[in-house]
């Protein structure tokens, strides 16, 4: 069996300010295997894009990783210095922003910007470096891919943008890949078009994704497994089908509950009431415990653990007894 590419364990982010310690992400355990793609998924302020910050040492001070370990392969980098961190990020992992504008420099063509990250990263001349980069480009789908290496940014639409984020991304065969949101700003064909290409890459390269998305239909295209966020804590973790079919968390149940069905005349959504925690205003007990419709005692009371529900499930809720 092979082993996991990336492994987060008790993952935990801190924010000191002057009004005390504010806890972004907390105690968040997961592995990626190769070839797969982990959906993360969650109302804006759940931890999911914070979570992908700290993977990839992207965290603004006065943040910090507080508690846990990251471990990419047999390394672990969490705790390394920023210039160590500098070589693995773009080396061994690439990142996709939301908005292909903020990772592409206006002012540069995209040859420049793709051939100095892969002489960055490899050991390969300023020809061989833009053979890569036109390969890269013509794999991820930009059409004439040797003519348009030449343009820049804004002569692409915006999904040609995502396209060439997506190559920028590849340009050094990361071993994973996070991806933040990278279909939210698409109309909804290319964002199936995006959707592909990710999935392609997933199967012909090996790499793990961490796909980061609010879309559950994002999620239900694309990945193998999905984990649901909530107020920075794990809610849930499991096969992305038997999770969409049998949501175990009530946070889960009221997001796939949300989801409009084909064939289902209904007169309203399930919609989930209330809104997100400030990370100020975090409850005691289960997070959720304001919100939840299957609400008891212990919930108000005492946090529960995400821990397995069954093989391959894992649930933070106190529905469910623990698999021993």
């Amino acid at each position: 069996m092979s082993k996991p590419v990336l492994s987060v364990r008790g993952l935990t982010v801190e924010f000191p300010t002057r009004r005390g310690l504010l806890t972004a992400v907390e105690d968040i355990t997961f592995d990626i295997m190769p070839g797969e793609v982990l959906g993360v998924v969650g109302e804006s302020g759940a931890g999911k894009s914070m979570t992908g910050a700290a993977i990839i040492g992207l965290i603004d001070p006065p943040g910090r990783i507080a508690r846990g370990e990251i471990w990419l392969g047999e390394k672990r980098i969490d705790n390394l210095a920023p210039d160590e961190m500098r070589k693995i990020r773009g080396r061994r992992i690439g990142m996709i922003f939301q908005d292909p504008l903020t990772s592409l420099n206006p002012l540069y063509r995209i040859s420049r910007q793709l051939i100095e990250t892969i002489r960055t990263h490899l050991p390969l001349s300023e020809s061989d470096a833009r053979k890569r980069a036109v390969k890269l480009l013509d794999d991820v789908g930009i059409p004439d891919a040797a003519r348009r290496i030449d343009d820049y940014p804004h002569q692409f639409s915006g999904g040609m943008r995502q396209r060439v984020v997506i190559a920028l991304a590849l340009c050094a065969d990361p071993e994973v890949v996070i991806a933040d949101e990278p279909t939210t700003a698409l109309d909804v064909s290319v964002q199936a078009q995006i959707i592909d290409v990710m999935k392609e890459i997933c199967a012909e390269r090996g790499a793990a994704i961490m796909l980061v998305t609010h879309d559950m239909g994002v999620i239900a295209e694309t990945a193998d497994r999905v984990a649901v966020m909530y107020a920075g804590r794990l809610a849930e973790l499991g096969p992305v089908a038997s999770v969409i079919k049998d949501a175990k968390h009530p946070y889960s149940q009221g997001l796939m509950g949300a989801i409009p069905k084909l064939g289902e005349n209904l007169d309203r959504l399930v919609h989930i009431p209330g809104s997100m925690p400030r990370l100020n205003a975090i409850p005691q007990g289960c997070a959720f415990n304001p919100r939840c419709p299957k609400v008891f005692d212990k919930c108000r009371i005492h946090r529960p653990a995400a821990s397995e529900i069954e093989p391959g499930r894992r649930a933070a809720c106190w529905l469910y007894p623990e698999v021993t």
